[in-house]
């Protein structure tokens, strides 16, 4: 919290200082997976300033069992600090899902059926009913989702990228679905990729790519990454 104070006071009491800057802070987070407790475990580490940026890469939602919930604290959080938010291949089926409907069996069979219980309780209704009881501004959440993200340093994107291909030209299904192919090759490219998408043990880290899905839904610990110091915080909760 930045207290304000009067000229005289700031003069005063800075004279013969050095000016003070605050330090901004990046973090890029992995995949949450609906599972609350690591996301609320994982901030209390961070305790996000309102000057640092997180950047979370995708898969906030799906089975694990509170996706609503965590939909709820990511965009109270944007109120606190910056707040970057990639699509992942699970935010993709779930909007597909609302608009059409015609991957039902297919979403259920990655776990939506996790995500459809905390928004609609235990019965399993229509993508029209579904589309009805999502609040708005969860509806806007996912509709506002960025495919990528680029800053001086990285690169960030959920699952990968397709070598020899340009940012701006790469398809979105390689950007949300891609995994040995990124994960072998060289990127080729002057920054290093932070992605998620495919879990590790520990994180994957390699000279031009790091991996930060450790699995947090399937009792893996959830990961954030401190950049550009690249140092790794994990919530086992």
């Amino acid at each position: 919290m930045t207290v304000s104070r009067t000229d005289h006071q700031e003069r005063s009491s800075s004279a013969g200082k050095p000016a003070h800057h605050v330090q901004k802070r990046t973090f890029a987070i992995g995949d949450i997976h609906g599972c609350l407790d690591k996301l609320q475990d994982l901030l209390e580490k961070i305790a996000p300033a309102k000057s640092d940026t997180l950047i979370f890469m995708g898969d906030h939602i799906d089975r694990g069992e509170e996706s609503k919930q965590v939909i709820d604290r990511l965009i109270e959080l944007t109120s606190t600090c910056h707040c970057i938010f990639l699509r992942g291949n699970h935010e993709d089926m779930f909007l597909h899902f609302l608009e059409w409907g015609t991957n039902r069996e297919i979403y259920l069979l990655n776990g939506g059926q996790t995500t459809l219980r905390s928004y609609c309780g235990e019965e399993i209704l229509s993508h029209s009913l579904v589309a009805r009881l999502i609040p708005m501004n969860h509806r806007n959440f996912f509709e506002r989702l960025s495919w990528y993200h680029e800053d001086a340093h990285y690169i960030y994107v959920h699952a990968g990228l397709r070598t020899g291909i340009p940012l701006v030209k790469q398809r979105h299904s390689d950007l949300i679905w891609i995994r040995e192919e990124f994960i072998r090759k060289q990127t080729q490219l002057d920054k290093k990729v932070i992605f998620a998408h495919t879990p590790f043990h520990d994180p994957l880290v390699k000279d031009d790519k790091i991996g930060i899905d450790t699995g947090a839904v399937y009792g893996g610990c959830l990961t954030a990454i401190e950049l550009p110091q690249e140092r790794f915080i994990h919530s086992f909760r």
